[in-house]
């Protein structure tokens, strides 16, 4: 799907530019290193580094660093939980758009308050509004994200790089599983030579999708779809194979009603949701507050109110990142959507 800026929910495929070139993404990764470990030099205060200099396909680009980052800006939140879990996380120097304070835990609720924000502005389909002029200003040698109206070109003559999550970059055809997480995370491990920290976050990561998965033969439900509706009555959407969501779902054994559509996310009308009539909804949102706005919009559509889910009160609203992109915070998400489900099957 390549839908307007104005249409897409947060996360939509990149430019049609940027889906068309098909590279590996994020997760094809090919390191070069000279005998030294060092060639291309190390960036100021960074202890030597092998596998250096490394260059990572990442969607349409080949993105190439001649030493682990220094000076990171954010332009999206999911990073945060995967920087932060292999201990990168102070190299953030600047950050943009919306972080909700119910993704974090305290600590790192604080960790993330500290870095300066550049700016919150996010139009009504829930993407970031910044000039690449005021990124350029930080003098990143990283930038994560890529909002409309900032170019890689731009960046790589100021200095920086950039990489999109690499579900975003439009070109994956499988099915999304949590291997794609720990791929993802590896990938970071390498770029920033914390390559041990990066194996102990997966490892933990693991264990507690194992635990979720050993445990859901007990659920009664065993069909859900997940949604992103668009506030004002605008489009409702759904995730398909390509969504982590799927991935999620997967593991506790409950089938995507919409898991034979490739996309990742993709435009629905009323009439196949109603026909699917699935046990559960999740309704994914962003910002402030529980959702439970976003959910009672959705479900008071007329058209909506003869869902089982929607009879039944089976509906979670559930904040977008616990879903999207791949992130340690789909492995709460997943944690969350069981609690969730223990207590209403109780």
């Amino acid at each position: 799907m390549d839908l307007p800026a104005a249409r897409r929910p947060p996360g939509g495929t990149l430019s049609r530019r940027s889906a068309l070139a098909g590279l590996a993404g994020i997760l094809g990764v090919t390191a070069t290193a000279c005998s030294s470990g060092t060639a291309g030099g190390t960036a100021s205060g960074a202890e030597s580094a092998s596998g250096f200099p490394l260059e990572l396909a990442n969607c349409e680009a080949t993105v190439t660093f001649d030493a682990p980052p220094q000076r990171i800006v954010l332009l999206e939140s999911a990073p945060v939980t995967t920087l932060d879990g292999i201990g990168v996380l102070e190299r953030v120097v600047a950050r943009a758009g919306v972080f909700p304070p119910g993704y974090y835990d305290e600590d790192l609720e604080a960790k993330v308050e500290a870095i300066p924000p550049l700016s919150e502005d996010i139009d009504a389909s829930g993407h970031l509004q910044i000039s690449q002029e005021l990124v350029i200003a930080q003098t990143p040698d990283l930038v994560l994200g890529l909002p409309d109206g900032m170019t890689r070109e731009a960046m790589a003559d100021a200095g920086a790089q950039v990489m999109v999550q690499d579900i975003y970059c439009g070109t994956a055809d499988e099915r999304a599983s949590f291997e794609t997480l720990y791929s993802t995370i590896a990938t970071y491990g390498r770029l920033f030579d914390h390559s041990q920290e990066a194996e102990d976050l997966t490892a933990a990561l693991t264990d507690r999708v194992a635990v979720v998965s050993e445990s859901a033969p007990t659920l009664r439900a065993t069909t859900a779809a997940v949604l992103y509706p668009s506030l004002g009555g605008g489009p409702l959407y759904t995730y398909g194979a390509g969504s982590m969501v799927t991935a999620q779902l997967d593991a506790l054994g409950i089938e995507n009603v919409f898991a034979d559509t490739a996309e990742r996310v993709f435009e629905i009308s009323s009439e196949p949701l109603l026909a699917a009539d699935p046990d559960v909804l999740i309704v994914l949102y962003q910002g402030e507050g529980d959702g439970s706005d976003v959910t009672a919009e959705m479900t008071a559509q007329d058209q909506l109110t003869g869902l089982r889910a929607v009879r039944d009160q089976a509906v979670l609203p559930l904040l977008f990142n616990f879903a999207e992109p791949a992130s340690p915070l789909v492995v709460d998400g997943l944690e969350r959507i069981h609690e969730w489900l223990l207590e209403i099957e109780g």
